[in-house]
């Protein structure tokens, strides 16, 4: 019997783990690799740009590399005014305004180089460089293992001003675009795709340059690790001259948000941002639950009453009360002396307690001391000492100077 529960057992485990194994492998074979383009310099997925930071190091040995999130003219490591630095600017979009643009047009006149790589443009960056991009998405259709349908889009540079003529491909995502229409008197074609569209030009302002990449995914870690893409990458990069003292990688476009409303690629990548969460089951099926959960909560939580805060009264000062107790004790008992003595006892008590000060003498310096520092009445205080001292050279108060010192000490009380 007991042989028996262990086989069940185990062909129960065993069953299981084939089950484990089989839906393991399904699920692989049905992931698909991260296609979100990213291009940050601290990304090593597919499409971020984790090596083409890193390898800056190793392409320009004398400059200092580093990275900046500040808008245009407001650099820490670059001067608006020195030469020989380089901006490197690597964003998915480049929606630089007007304002923008002259900033980075001023820099490179006095004799530096800003380069951008970017799939679409502003229409104030068409206007001041007198070139128009197409700025169109083509269809990011993949296979079962993230690969595109389509042909491989590969990439060109042009003879001149490079000398060597070959292609460069990966498979992956299409995502480029291209020049259409531009003053080529002003601008030199440095590059194209596999359809012999320029994406790559030059522009020459006053002693510095700046280019014009509409292929950023070229800098991305997949295209960069495939075959010997590489080449394309420090060929590109070559046009920055190699005495560049100061090279800036920019992430201040990369995360500035803005909203072109002729720009429908724009539109429809913000409206499907909801609907690719939703392609997933269990991603879909948690947020309804979230959802659904929290507006639960709100519904029975509309009803809830405020506790009741009960009243807490102030401590009470019961030390002064005992004291007037025992005051009216030795009244009634007619020890009137005792009385007045205890009286002043704690009146200077209370002096060097609150005020700190010293009441061995009890001179015209401690009046005007105690004056000085509560503020009352210097004639009602000089009454009161004057009292204590007489109270130490004499035995007998008679009722009415008890009654007339009480006075006094409560009128103290009351005013300092």
């Amino acid at each position: 019997m007991k042989k028996k529960v262990l086989y069940i057992v185990l062909g129960l485990v065993a069953v299981a783990v084939a089950i484990m194994l089989l839906t393991g492998k399904a699920e692989e074979r049905k992931r698909i690799p991260d296609q979100r383009v990213t291009l940050n310099k601290k990304d090593k997925n597919p499409y971020g740009a984790y090596l083409a930071y890193e390898e800056l190091k190793y392409l320009f040995r004398e400059a200092s590399i580093s990275a900046s999130k500040k808008e245009p003219g407001e650099w820490d490591s670059l001067s608006n005014y020195g030469k020989n630095q380089a901006l490197l600017i690597i964003s998915p979009r480049f929606y630089a305004s007007e304002y923008e643009m002259k900033k980075l047009i001023r820099f490179a006149e006095n004799g530096n180089d800003v380069f951008v790589s970017a799939r679409f443009l502003s229409s104030e960056v068409h206007d001041l460089i007198g070139a128009v991009s197409s700025g169109i998405n083509i269809s990011l259709q993949t296979d079962e293992n993230g690969n595109n349908i389509a042909d491989k889009p590969s990439f060109r540079l042009l003879q001149p001003p490079f000398t060597e003529k070959r292609s460069f491909s990966y498979k992956g995502l299409h995502f480029h675009s291209w020049f259409y229409d531009m003053d080529t008197t002003m601008a030199d074609k440095l590059g194209a795709d596999e359809m012999k569209r320029t994406n790559f030009i030059h522009l020459k302002t006053g002693q510095g340059n700046l280019y014009f990449h509409l292929a950023p995914l070229t800098f991305s870690n997949y295209f960069l690790l495939h075959g010997d893409n590489f080449a394309y990458y420090e060929n590109v990069l070559s046009v920055i001259p190699p005495g560049t003292r100061k090279l800036v990688w920019d992430e201040y476009f990369i995360e500035k948000k803005e909203y072109y409303p002729d720009n429908d690629d724009q539109k429809d990548e913000g409206s499907n941002s909801l609907s690719e969460l939703f392609k997933y089951k269990q991603t879909k099926w948690a947020l309804l639950i979230a959802i659904f959960t929290l507006l639960l909560y709100v519904l029975l939580e509309m009803r809830r009453r405020q506790r009741f805060i009960p009243v807490i009264a102030p401590p009470r000062n019961d030390s002064l009360d005992f004291v007037k107790t025992i005051g009216r004790l030795y009244y009634d008992r007619g020890d009137h002396h005792n009385l007045c003595h205890k009286m002043a006892a704690y009146f200077l008590e209370h002096v060097r307690n609150k005020y700190k000060i010293p009441t061995g003498n009890l001179d015209e310096e401690f009046v005007q001391k105690l004056q000085f520092k509560t503020g009352g009445d210097e004639a009602e205080i000089r009454s009161i000492v004057t009292f204590i001292n007489q109270l130490n050279r004499t035995s007998s108060v008679t009722a009415k100077q008890v009654t007339g010192f009480y006075k006094q000490l409560e009128s103290f009380y009351q005013k300092a």
